[in-house]
């Protein structure tokens, strides 16, 4: 019988990887307490209709790569391909705007959609990121790209650079729309076909292209920077001033749009010179617009996510995978030893000692292979002997030095062997 793999475009975290997604996540989560953000957590599925209302029905994500379907109650159901729409339901179906206020929030978790998959790259992913309900000023966009930066500079990742854009408000942008449909027709032909598409349903998204051919055209087109109204381009002048003043350079890239409907004014991503053409490890902007077009009360909000595969990659190029080390490994033999062994780990564990109990029943030699191979400081040794006398081998590993101790008496030693355990650890 064959066996059955994972489904093309997710993967298995495996634990020798864990380590490093639990490095981001508690990292964020200081840093977000820090900052005063709450976190959400939000279904994973909802109704289509809220991305397509939320994301726009002419967007490459609704029309070609959710993961849709229909529910035993004949709904439209469709896996969450993006944080932000969810987290804004959430805030207009609970009331959150009478809170008051600014509503600064995080979250967590997979996101599906029906891509190519590659590294980095996979159609069930996981991201992490904030939402600031509740503020038009430019100084939340500031705070909202320092905290993403924090956190990247906090895992220690280096060659990353952060692309910056206004694509303005709504009137900014039909304007650069109807420019940049009028200088791309006469070039319709020579475009891509996903561009030739995109010149009708969302043209913006052209200057997304990767084509060579259609890059070359884009060359010499309209800047959105050009069709900026004077509030616009003051809003984008205070807050390049204030990233600046934040110690953050900023890359002006005036063909980043993003790929969403719901976007206004500030757009950003964070790339990184190490990820090859997948560069981008943060990215997004603002949506003053989102809110009430989810059928909530006119709330301005800006928000980013990051993309903990890609995040991953990163960190297993700059640290080695360091499993967590063991304090202690049980060694036991018959039947006696073995019940009083997995006793005294559930005493060492509650103490707080990462502690390891060899289940495996075979010879005294073996287990104390596997011991050593763990890396652990001390060996607990019990077998006839000493299940009889209601004692143990306590053997320190490096040493070799060992002595007899009373199980009865186990509790009492906890502080002497952390204080040893401390400085053991610390000797290297």
């Amino acid at each position: 019988m064959s066996s059955i793999q994972a489904i093309r475009g997710t993967r298995d975290i495996l634990p020798d990887e864990v380590g490093y997604w639990q490095q981001i996540e508690a990292i964020a989560r200081k840093i977000f307490a820090t900052a005063v953000y709450q976190e959400i957590r939000t279904p994973i599925f909802e109704q289509t209709a809220l991305f397509e209302r939320g994301m726009g029905e002419a967007t490459d994500v609704v029309s070609k790569e959710m993961y849709t379907f229909t529910d035993r109650g004949d709904r439209a159901i469709t896996l969450r391909p993006e944080g932000t729409a969810g987290v804004v339901r959430s805030f207009v179906e609970h009331g959150m705007q009478a809170q008051g206020g600014v509503q600064r929030l995080w979250y967590l978790g997979s996101m599906f959609r029906y891509e190519r998959p590659q590294a980095g790259r996979q159609r069930q992913f996981h991201q992490l990121g904030v939402e600031v309900l509740g503020s038009a000023d430019f100084r939340a966009d500031a705070e909202a790209i320092a905290l993403a930066t924090t956190i990247l500079q906090a895992l220690g990742l280096k060659n990353l650079r952060i692309e910056l854009n206004s694509i303005g408000n709504g009137d900014d942008r039909q304007k650069y729309r109807a420019a940049l449909v009028n200088y791309l027709t006469p070039h319709q032909a020579d475009l891509d076909s996903d561009s030739q598409d995109r010149l009708t349903r969302n043209p913006l998204r052209i200057l997304d292209s990767k084509n060579s051919g259609t890059q070359k055209i884009l060359k010499d087109a309209p800047s959105i920077l050009d069709y900026l109204s004077p509030d616009s381009q003051q809003r984008f002048d205070r807050l390049q001033q204030l990233l600046g003043d934040l110690g953050i350079v900023c890359n002006i890239n005036d063909r980043l749009v993003r790929g969403l409907d719901y976007y206004t004014h500030t757009v950003f991503e964070i790339q990184s010179d190490d990820l090859g053409s997948q560069a981008t490890v943060c990215a997004g902007g603002r949506y003053d617009g989102l809110v009430a077009e989810l059928g909530g009360p006119d709330t301005p909000g800006i928000g980013w996510a990051m993309g903990l595969e890609r995040l991953v990659i990163l960190l297993q190029q700059i640290q080695p995978a360091h499993p967590d080390p063991v304090d202690f490994y049980i060694v036991s033999k018959g039947e006696k030893a073995e019940t009083q062994a997995l006793v005294l780990a559930q005493i060492l564990r509650r103490s707080g000692f990462r502690t390891e109990l060899d289940l495996s029943g075979s010879a005294f030699g073996k287990q104390f292979k596997r011991g050593d191979r763990s890396g652990a400081i001390a060996c607990l040794v019990l077998g006839d002997a000493e299940s009889e006398s209601q004692t143990a081998q306590l053997k320190w590993l490096k040493s070799g030095e060992q002595s007899t101790i009373e199980q009865a008496n186990l509790p009492s030693m906890i502080e002497d062997l952390r204080t040893q355990i401390s400085r053991l650890r610390n000797d290297g």
